[in-house]
């Protein structure tokens, strides 16, 4: 799967503030025929199967900015098999591999795309209702809306612009300051 070369890892949610691998480089980086959503219901890292919470996938269309991993050779396989226990828990999520930008390279990097198949899919959701997911959703890596304030913080620090994303932010906000039974 790695070759002889370095791997490159392509990360659109936490990989971008908390990768939990070694690299020796990272990037910013885009990725063509795919963009960011809150498309996955989570059942483990930020929901429950009683109350699911709702987390980052990389869906069909468009394009993603995000930031590129780069793994020596010899470290390819742990990285892999550290990626493959974290991203594929309840198997939402499939191992692509991609062709990534990187400046004006081009590179084959490994991502993980939302498996539309997968119960867990949620698809495109309303701003009001994924707010409202969010808001309840708490898994064992915490709560829901610390995922989405981390993401869109990091984005910001990354110069990368996501207007839907930090509209949904805005709504979650909002909605810690009402009645909880508003958003139930």
């Amino acid at each position: 799967m790695t070759g002889s070369g370095p791997l490159w890892i392509f990360g659109y949610g936490s990989l971008m503030w908390r990768p939990g691998f070694a690299h020796d480089a990272a990037e910013p980086a885009l990725l063509r025929g795919y963009h960011r959503a809150f498309c996955v219901y989570s059942v483990h890292h930020r929901g429950t199967p009683a109350r699911a919470g709702l987390v980052l996938g990389l869906d069909r269309g468009g394009s993603c900015r995000g930031r590129a991993y780069r793994v020596a050779a010899h470290d390819a396989e742990p990285v892999i098999a550290y990626l493959d226990a974290r991203e594929q828990v309840t198997a939402v999520y499939l191992r692509r591999r991609v062709t990534i930008e990187i400046g004006t390279a081009r590179v084959a990097a490994i991502t993980y795309v939302a498996d539309r198949a997968h119960r867990q899919y949620a698809g495109k959701l309303a701003l009001r209702r994924a707010a409202e997911i969010i808001l309840g959703g708490r898994g064992v890596s915490g709560a829901n809306p610390e995922y989405l304030e981390n993401t869109v913080a990091h984005l910001d620090e990354l110069g990368i612009n996501d207007g839907p994303l930090h509209e949904l932010l805005a709504l979650v906000r909002g909605g810690k300051s009402l009645n909880q039974a508003h958003f139930e």
